[in-house]
């Protein structure tokens, strides 16, 4: 059991109504509090929550359109979108309750402080190295519009300027990461078909490939909804098509791929994670054509090149600047 849901369960007297789990780990707390109902933005917890619990969790950006008495914020990593999850879960709660839980070192005690919109918040509970925390919603805001909080920027490239939209959440929130600028400088002879973004987060590398690469399928694959919508805005405001799917992890990617592309994650929440990357290199070679190339960006203290070499073949540094490299590798 995660330990912000065993925070809650000492507190289980609070949540027996119609309560609305947001951001949820995919535990049994929806087991043990049976009248509760979630809402998840990752499609990993979604699918195993949506497996032991069909129908009582929704995916997606936006609070189900069911009504619910209290609701409960499993505290994110990014201040942005805990701020758009509040106001989004505060506009359907007018005299209702507001919890926040989350982990001392994700910083718990700063977050508690956006609660202060909405009334006066106060701590419930210290445990497990969590807190839990409660505001009763005197001062309900309007909902929030998320597009309205995406932020814009352009970026220059040779072929002409890319316009990049990212949503609260996202990684490389409203700028290009450095990875990423460096890959861009590598997308040269990639074999035609179908090229996968993979982790497309705000979809720069997807749209730049459906530009450079017209006559190719282009998909994008991303484990965060707010990525996945994130990546069809930027499609829309350059006047371009692809595939965006969610999915957690590279097994919900298609088949036949002539090229896969990423500046694959590393970070999830406060911990850092690398399954998703190294599912990554494990298994290209099933999702990748005879001859398919796997192209990645990666930190150079990352130990890939034995993982690529293992699982795909010989695996060439392209590039080996700022602290990152460019891999690549083909499937014989």
């Amino acid at each position: 059991m995660d330990p912000r849901s065993e925070v809650l369960l000492r507190q289980a007297e609070l949540f027996d109504g119609s309560l609305l789990l947001a951001g949820l780990p995919s535990d049994d707390l929806l087991g043990r509090l049976p009248q509760a109902r979630g809402w998840s933005w990752h499609a990993g917890d979604q699918a195993r929550l949506d497996a032991r619990f069909t129908g009582r969790s929704q995916f997606g950006v936006s609070p189900p359109a069911e009504a619910f008495s209290a609701a409960v914020l499993f505290l994110p990593k990014s201040r942005e979108l805990t701020d758009y999850l509040l106001n989004a879960l505060a506009a359907r709660l007018p005299g209702g309750e507001l919890f926040l839980v989350g982990e001392k070192r994700a910083g718990i005690e700063r977050a508690a402080k956006q609660l202060q919109p909405f009334g006066q918040p106060r701590k419930l509970d210290s445990a497990r190295h969590c807190q839990l925390w409660q505001v009763h919603v005197e001062r309900a805001p309007a909902a929030p519009q998320l597009e309205q909080l995406a932020q814009h920027y352009e970026l220059p490239l040779a072929d002409g300027p890319l316009q990049v939209v990212t949503l609260p959440g996202v990684f490389s929130h409203g700028r290009l990461d450095r990875g990423t600028a460096l890959l861009l400088e590598h997308l040269e002879q990639l074999p035609p078909g179908h090229l996968l973004d993979f982790g497309c987060g705000a979809g720069v590398l997807g749209a730049v490939l459906k530009r450079r690469y017209p006559a190719s399928t282009v998909s994008m694959l991303d484990v965060d909804a707010f990525a996945v919508a994130s990546s069809r805005l930027t499609l829309a405001a350059n006047g371009l098509d692809a595939e965006v799917l969610s999915g957690d992890g590279i097994a919900a990617a298609p088949m036949g791929l002539s090229a896969i592309l990423s500046n694959p994650p590393f970070h999830e929440g406060v911990h850092t994670h690398y399954q998703a990357s190294e599912d990554l290199l494990r298994q290209a070679a099933v999702h990748l054509r005879p001859g398919g190339e796997l192209r990645l960006v990666a930190n150079s203290f990352l130990k890939y090149v034995p993982l690529i070499e293992a699982n795909l073949g010989p695996c060439q540094t392209l590039a080996d600047a700022k602290g990152f490299r460019i891999y690549r590798a083909r499937r014989g």
